[in-house]
């Protein structure tokens, strides 16, 4: 039987639909296989693939962390180079979920600290929330993280407000 071309599936309407990318995590759950094809289209040319590759790669890695570990590297590159916010959210959620190194955890959180100079307050709430899971395992960007999440409470968007109340308890 042949495999489905993913990012076929992908394509068509606008930005402000995920289009069939539910459909297609779904299918990825079942086989996993056919991750790597997600994550070719985070570097699709058509930006709709590639924001839906991102969210249908970001849920299938919810359940299956593990799918991610061969593209660390893709993935590290990728959270450092790109403008797009679609992907810069996903990412954020993604990187996290990744066994890193220590330089690796660091390099993760200079691109999470950077997207919070950005305009999307989703965005920055999924910034908040990658630099928390990375503070978890990293004593040496904790403090730093829970300095950035005192200072959302006071002066953040509303979305970066409450994620950063629920997430200070956990590193305090």
């Amino acid at each position: 039987m042949p495999r489905p071309d993913l990012l076929t599936r992908l394509q068509g309407g606008d930005r402000r639909s995920i289009g069939r990318a539910d459909s297609v995590a779904a299918l990825v759950s079942e086989s996993p296989s056919l991750f790597p094809q997600l994550i070719a289209g985070l570097r699709s040319t058509d930006s709709l693939i590639r924001m839906r590759a991102a969210d249908a790669a970001e849920k299938v890695s919810r359940g299956d962390p593990a799918l991610l570990q061969p593209h660390k590297h893709e993935l590290l590159n990728l959270m450092a180079e790109t403008e797009e916010q679609e992907l810069r959210w996903h990412l954020a959620a993604m990187v996290p979920r990744l066994r890193l190194k220590a330089a690796e955890r660091h390099r993760a959180a200079s691109s999470l600290k950077s997207y919070l100079q950005g305009q999307s307050s989703i965005v920055k709430a999924y910034a908040l929330q990658g630099l928390a899971e990375l503070a978890l395992n990293d004593a040496a960007i904790r403090a730093a993280t829970i300095a950035l999440l005192r200072k959302a409470i006071r002066n953040g968007t509303p979305a970066m407000k409450a994620r950063s109340r629920k997430l200070l308890p956990r590193l305090e």
